[in-house]
């Protein structure tokens, strides 16, 4: 696989992300939520300081910080190791799969380093795009945006049922979007098929024999 491949594919999943980010943050105020698919498929617009489906290392300015360099180090390095797999023939499962997992970091990357300059707060109202630098937020500070929102499961159970009778139930909680989607992918697949991907590619002219 060539790495120019590599990079339009990170790039198309860049602009989708981007793309839905850009109009759910100056379509929607915080928190409108609408339904497409029936109650269990919504488009619900949150934002979140921290890491993939709202995860967090810390409350504080400074975990945002860490956790914003630590993306940007984490992209730097992932673009160098796909060009050493496409350099070695890797197999093309791994080269997919690990630039669907730098796609996604690099899409919330950009949230994280560009979006608290360039928007206004979502807050009480619709953002904006404003001029570079007067947004809600600082460079590096930017908030994540998030809008699928999938309550596959979201019942409360009758009141007579001893010890959990009243309990809410509800699965699959988590707001994400098209970056986060496309980490979850490629981290699965990789987990599913390592040994596949891992394989060492057979010699030019080599016939691979299956054992019995």
């Amino acid at each position: 696989m060539k790495y120019r491949s590599v990079l339009l594919l990170i790039l198309l999943i860049l602009l989708v992300d981007q793309a839905s980010k850009v109009y759910v943050k100056t379509h929607f105020y915080y928190g409108e939520e609408i339904k497409y698919l029936g109650s269990w498929a919504r488009l619900h617009f949150l934002e979140n300081e921290g890491m993939a489906f709202g995860l967090k290392i810390s409350n504080t300015p400074i975990g945002k910080l860490v956790l914003t360099l630590f993306r940007l180090g984490a992209v730097v390095f992932g673009f160098n190791l796909i060009y050493r797999f496409v350099k070695k023939g890797a197999s093309k499962g791994l080269i997919v799969c690990s630039a669907l997992i730098l796609a996604g970091a690099l899409g919330n990357l950009i949230d994280s380093m560009f979006y608290g300059l360039i928007f206004s707060e979502s807050t009480f109202h619709v953002a904006q795009i404003v001029p570079f630098g007067q947004g809600y937020g600082k460079f590096l500070h930017g908030r994540v945006v998030d809008m699928f929102y999938f309550p596959l499961v979201d019942t409360q159970l009758p009141a007579g049922f001893p010890l959990v009778g009243g309990m809410r139930i509800s699965f699959f909680e988590p707001v994400f979007n098209v970056a986060d989607a496309a980490i979850s992918i490629g981290v699965i697949a990789l987990l599913l098929f390592q040994k596949r991907f891992m394989a060492k590619p057979l010699p030019p002219g080599a016939v691979k024999v299956e054992s019995a």
